[in-house]
């Protein structure tokens, strides 16, 4: 299953080798062509404003808006949260607002300030996850189609979903957490059997058309 994984900047190599080890087929992701075949995508950490920056030279915001709007699962981490927010603390554009949520950018001060620790999230199951926060975002606010995946023990919105976004503040791939992973790459076959029987259906509408005209009545 080929998930794509930005590789601008930021920790893209790690997320690559975690997509790797739960089976995917990872493809790193440049120019919008790199987006061809693949049936999810993930954004990493990094540097949000530089990734802004980027993902405009190359022109690939609207084919990633138009990937996620098949449905295809979209898995942000740490910067990539902040991109995907419709709402950024201090008023900056959105990138690919994509979920409901009003996100401030290094919540917890400088990285000489990042720390660790374990979360229950119960849809990965009941093993807590061990969670890397470097110069970590928080939810502010999530909308109320937004489901609240994790908080920290001061109450604060670490980890969400909505539809087929799912967006965290902390490192999975730092840690050798893999069911972030895994969740994308169930997700990315899923997404994958439901745009092939469309296509396909769509194929066979298209021949039976093709045969109904070649059935009809011809002059003479």
């Amino acid at each position: 299953m080929r998930i794509g994984v930005l590789a601008l900047q930021g920790a893209f190599a790690e997320h690559v080798a975690a997509l790797r080890a739960v089976g995917a087929e990872p493809v790193e992701v440049r120019l919008p062509e790199h987006l061809n075949g693949v049936h999810g995508i993930v954004l990493p950490g990094g540097e949000s404003t530089t990734m802004r920056k980027l993902v405009a030279r190359w022109g690939l915001r609207q084919p990633i808006l138009d990937l996620a709007a098949t449905g295809a699962p979209v898995f942000g981490t740490c910067a990539g949260m902040i991109i995907l927010a419709n709402e950024i603390d201090g008023g900056e554009e959105p990138v690919f607002p994509l979920l409901d949520v009003k996100v401030e950018r290094n919540a917890f001060g400088r990285q000489l300030d990042s720390f660790e620790t374990d979360l229950q999230i119960a849809d990965l199951g009941e093993a807590p996850v061990h969670a890397v926060f470097i110069r970590a975002p928080i939810i502010e606010r999530a909308g109320p189609g937004v489901e609240v995946l994790a908080r920290i023990p001061d109450g604060r919105i670490v980890a969400v979903r909505e539809g087929n976004v799912i967006a965290i503040s902390f490192h999975p791939e730092l840690s050798g957490e893999t069911r972030f992973h895994r969740l994308v790459a169930r997700l990315a076959e899923e997404h994958a059997v439901r745009t092939g029987a469309a296509e396909a259906a769509e194929a066979n509408d298209a021949n039976d058309a093709n045969d109904a005209g070649d059935a009809g009545p011809k002059a003479g």
